[in-house]
């Protein structure tokens, strides 16, 4: 099966050339740093001991920041290398000022890259976030005794039952793994049939919270929204903006003065939910507008990263998306702890166990069809906001969670 995977991912390393130039229309590519992908670094590495971490995209790197805060207090760690495979993961990284954190673009999980990589770099530990399973990378990794441990370990049922087919490759894998912080109970029960020895589970990561929330000043969006009923739908997907502005239709029959909030889970698709909008005749402001709100908009867009958590500091009732599409959900931990209250769709698997607790808390509700969005949220506009009490509780939650996922994985470097 490894010989299998390694003719396949020689096969996309062919490809790459076509698939980069696709995402690059698409401008999800750095055309100055797409030589890191192939293992032409574009930093220097200077001596002392590094220690790495890789998540996919945005939401991986955002569940460790906290974590890198606590990490890069540590004296004896000169650098803390950062991958992940998405322009817009690393955009966020930049927002945070870190003095030891480097990031670069993982690379092609071929063996002659990974193997480069891995000798690049020479990291004391690695630790990957999420799903995040590279076969190259990992046995290169074990071959080298380098540490390997999985944060906030994630296996859904359809990718437990893929690997699962191949039970003698994936425990080939599986085992190399020397710790695994699983975020949910169901997904520790997976990692364990897929041939995981050492696995813990303290909780999410991602009820932590950073110790350095930076806030963005929306003063004019905090200006209308004091005079609006107001509500944001966060991380939507295709078909789910449409869907808010036809939610949106619905609510203005009743209140003239209703504000949508929409910040997409990618902000490139801006223009094309812009003309969406329009076609329902709704007037649109943009974040990036240098130009004042209007006090006729029925739409604000958010087109711009790391705005998300200023929003949610102001309105305080969510839809989160990719959870009306067959996507999965988006992470409602960040939103309850600024006080908000969650809406969501059906499609929720990748945090069902977060969405049963909070559902218990009365902070989420579940919705199929724009009657009931609406129906929920004109009951929220009449209703006092009284989660601080829970803010709190989730907050200590989270302090208990980092603390025992940092001493546990200070074991390895």
């Amino acid at each position: 099966m490894l010989q299998i995977y390694r003719f396949l991912i020689n096969i996309v390393l062919i490809l790459s050339p076509v698939i980069i130039i696709l995402r690059l229309i698409k401008g999800k590519e750095d055309l100055k740093r797409l030589k890191e992908k192939f293992c032409l670094f574009s930093i220097y590495k200077k001596k002392g001991k590094l220690i790495w971490f890789h998540g996919a995209s945005v939401g991986e790197i955002q569940s460790i920041i906290p974590l890198i805060e606590k990490i890069e207090k540590n004296k004896n760690i000169k650098k803390i290398l950062i991958t992940s495979n998405t322009l817009s993961s690393s955009k966020i990284i930049k927002k945070f000022k870190f003095k030891k954190v480097i990031h670069q673009f993982f690379p092609i999980d071929t063996n002659y890259h990974s193997n480069k990589f891995i000798e690049y770099w020479k990291p004391s530990a690695s630790f990957f976030i999420d799903s995040e399973i590279w076969p190259n990378m990992i046995i290169n990794l074990k071959k080298k005794n380098i540490p390997i441990i999985i944060l906030n370990g994630r296996i859904t049922k359809k990718t437990f039952k893929r690997w699962k087919f191949f039970s003698k490759f994936s425990k080939f894998i599986f085992s190399k793994i020397d710790l695994c912080l699983s975020s949910s109970h169901i997904s520790k029960f997976y990692l364990k049939e897929l041939g995981v020895k050492n696995l813990k589970y303290f909780g999410n990561l991602k009820f932590s919270q950073s110790e350095n929330d930076k806030l963005y000043k929306f003063n004019d969006l905090k200006k209308i929204i004091s005079k609006r009923k107001a509500w944001c739908a966060s991380s939507t997907h295709y078909n789910e903006e449409k869907f808010c502005g036809l939610v949106h239709q619905k609510l203005k029959q009743k209140n003239w003065n209703i504000l949508t909030i929409i910040i997409p889970r990618h902000i490139e698709r801006a223009n094309k939910i812009i003309r969406e909008l329009k076609k329902l005749n709704l007037i649109i402001h943009t974040s990036e507008s240098s130009k004042p709100i209007n006090k006729n908009t029925d739409v604000y867009i958010v087109n711009s990263y790391g705005k998300t958590k200023s929003v949610y500091n102001i309105c305080k009732n969510i839809f989160l998306g990719g959870s009306l599409i067959n996507h999965g959900g988006q992470n409602p931990l960040e939103a309850t702890r600024y006080g908000c209250r969650i809406l969501h769709g059906p499609n929720i698997n990748n945090f069902k166990e977060i969405y049963n607790y909070l559902s218990s808390l009365k902070l989420s509700y579940k919705i199929t069809n724009k009657s009931q969005i609406v129906n929920i949220l004109e009951k929220l506009f009449l209703e006092k906001n009284n989660s601080r009490k829970i803010q709190i509780k989730l907050n200590k939650i989270g302090y208990n969670i980092l603390q025992k996922s940092y001493k546990e994985i200070n074991k390895f470097y």
